[in-house]
């Protein structure tokens, strides 16, 4: 049955329902923002050069106030964002997250690398890139359902 794979895509179908909030004509309510990470590497990503140079294996973007032309679809979704004051478009497959983290309300998700065969182990203490704001977030990984 692979229950390991199906919970992953359980989970990674939270982080498509939180895009499809963000992308309601309410918004994310609060201070409520995301950091997603993820493998630029992967199958499907779309990055302009410039930042897939700067960024060869992962990069985490925030889904917060500047964002534009959000498409939330069912494999992943497309955004623009502002990097160093010029948009960029970018196309991510919600395979390739690694980390999902919105610090309002202190939750995390955390992936395996994909294609990778280490298991990472739940951190409680997880947070998130240079760009963070303060507070930890809880870390829920496959291992932490496997162990039950």
């Amino acid at each position: 049955m692979r229950y390991d794979r199906l919970a992953q895509e359980a989970m990674r179908g939270v982080i498509r329902l939180a895009l499809q909030r963000a992308n309601s004509p309410e918004g994310l309510p609060g201070n409520h923002h995301f950091f997603i990470s993820f493998e630029t590497q992967f199958p499907g990503v779309q990055l302009p050069a410039h930042l897939l140079e700067e960024y060869p294996e992962e990069m985490t973007v925030i889904i917060k106030r500047r964002f534009w032309d959000l498409d939330v679809q069912i494999e992943g979704f497309s955004v623009g964002l502002s990097f160093s004051n010029q948009r960029e478009d970018i196309q991510v497959p919600y395979a390739a997250i690694t980390r999902f983290i919105d610090p309002e309300a202190q939750f995390a998700l955390q992936f395996p690398v994909p294609n990778s065969t280490h298991k990472p182990e739940v951190d409680s203490t997880a947070q998130p890139d240079k760009e963070s704001e303060p507070g930890d977030a809880e870390i829920v990984s496959l291992d932490a359902f496997r162990r039950r």
